[in-house]
């Protein structure tokens, strides 16, 4: 838990429990985070779900492998570590029913920090109006089980396309395991194509180049830490300004430094040529740099304007120009960009870095519409961060900070490390058939969709 949160500490000690339960105040507990060598998940995995279940039969073995323990009953005395639930066989909203009867009772049986994965079809390749709401109802269903679950339980929808239900399985896993603490109550939307295992389940991103922007502290800095422990060899970018830190942190990942303003015409040759050079190529890119420059619309001037929107989102789509073109990132690389919460609920006071964080989203729904890019089996990913506990919101007033950690289902504020999860996740070559999803990793914040 962040050591900045002490209502978290408080209530998760004997006197803290007993008084939070008397005053039904939140009490959110420690969440179960990923560490090397950890099993998948704490308990058993119920399956079940409506009719045949095809996607649960092309995952069991996977699952198997990854080291879940699936069953198709709750065993008597047992708490379960999870739960997956395959509605990919509904034709009508009268097919639901299969999902209550199998989910009810399993929610009165979940252990601390379980996981509830439901699987479904995407709305938009129904044969029927009855089948699309039937498709479509599962988002609103796995949203509200994801508010009514407690002791740092998580629900979330993947949708898979038919015949791609095996390419589902890095989702579904990194869904189940503590990588994804704090994602809970978002949809994610697996497409067409094959997902290769990785070799070493460990380090699924060995052997491969990243490069992550803004890396010198804070976010970026967990997402290079994270990407190294995965296995790649990290390119660490950074203005000159913060160059002893962004060295500090090539250095403890075992990459290289690079120093550059990425608003600069030729960051993105720069971040190529040294990739190559230094390297032999580059795999993933993470557009991680962003800043702020927080007013009231009506007091903010160009520059403040101009400044954020250059940083955060015209400087991606100026590197990408170059990072993107046919001799840049290698074939079946990764794109993720970092959004904001903010870009998809706006912010009071942050109307240029909400239209940037936006933006951002744009991008997204853009590149992973270009077909040339998917020909060459690139993906492009963002992930929009909640309340995580950085210095940034280390500064925030007591009391502004007391709620922004408590208004989502986790009641908690999430850690970097969370955000650079879900980035190393989407660089992962299982998740080839996985483009255009931008994932809150915000504890199903209760502000936004």
């Amino acid at each position: 838990m962040p050591r900045s949160d002490g209502y978290t500490s408080f209530v998760n000690s004997g006197l803290g429990r007993r008084l939070a339960s008397s005053l039904g105040l939140p009490q959110p507990v420690p969440l179960r985070r990923y560490s090397p060598g950890a099993p998948l998940v704490e308990g058993p995995v119920l399956v079940g779900g409506h009719d045949d279940t095809p996607a649960v039969g092309a995952l069991r073995d996977g699952l198997a492998a990854a080291g879940a323990e699936l069953v198709d009953t709750v065993p008597d005395g047992a708490r379960l570590g999870g739960v997956v639930v395959d509605l990919t066989a509904a034709r009508t909203p009268a097919d639901l029913e299969s999902l209550r009867a199998t989910l009810g009772p399993a929610l009165k049986r979940l252990g601390r920090c379980a996981r509830v994965v439901v699987v479904g079809r995407h709305p938009e390749g129904a044969a029927t109006v009855a089948q699309r709401a039937a498709r479509r109802a599962l988002e609103g269903i796995t949203r509200s089980v994801g508010k009514e679950l407690r002791a740092g339980a998580t629900a979330n929808l993947v949708l898979v396309t038919e015949g791609s239900e095996a390419a589902a399985l890095g989702t579904v896993t990194f869904l189940l395991s503590g990588r994804s603490a704090y994602v809970d109550g978002q949809v994610f939307r697996v497409g067409e194509g094959e997902a290769a295992a990785p070799a070493d389940a460990e380090r699924p991103l060995a052997g491969k180049v990243a490069v992550v922007t803004g890396a010198a502290r804070g976010i970026g800095a967990d997402i290079a830490r994270t990407l190294h422990r995965d296995g790649a060899t990290v390119v660490c970018v950074d203005v000159p300004a913060a160059g002893a830190s962004l060295a500090t942190v090539a250095n403890a990942v075992g990459g290289t430094a690079l120093q550059l303003d990425v608003t600069a015409a030729d960051a993105g040759a720069r971040i190529l040529e040294h990739a190559r050079t230094r390297h032999g190529g580059l795999d993933v890119v993470v557009h991680n740099a962003g800043i702020t420059r927080d007013k009231l619309l009506a007091n903010t001037d160009a520059d403040r304007w101009d400044s954020v929107v250059r940083v955060n989102l015209l400087s991606i789509l100026a590197m990408n120009e170059t990072l993107l073109a046919k001799d840049g990132v290698r074939e079946g690389g990764r794109v993720v960009l970092v959004s904001s919460i903010a870009g998809i609920a706006g912010n009071r006071g942050q109307a240029n870095y909400a239209a940037s964080k936006a933006g951002v989203i744009g991008l997204v729904d853009g590149y992973a519409d270009d077909r040339a890019l998917r020909r060459r089996g690139i993906t492009v990913n963002a992930v929009a961060p909640g309340f995580i506990e950085t210095e940034m919101t280390a500064r925030i007033p007591l009391g502004t900070r007391e709620v922004g950690r408590r208004l989502n289902s986790l009641a908690q504020g999430g850690l970097p490390v969370d955000v650079a999860e879900a980035i190393a996740f989407f660089a992962g070559d299982a998740q080839a058939a996985v483009s255009g999803n931008v994932v809150r990793v915000c504890g199903h914040s209760l502000l936004g969709a």
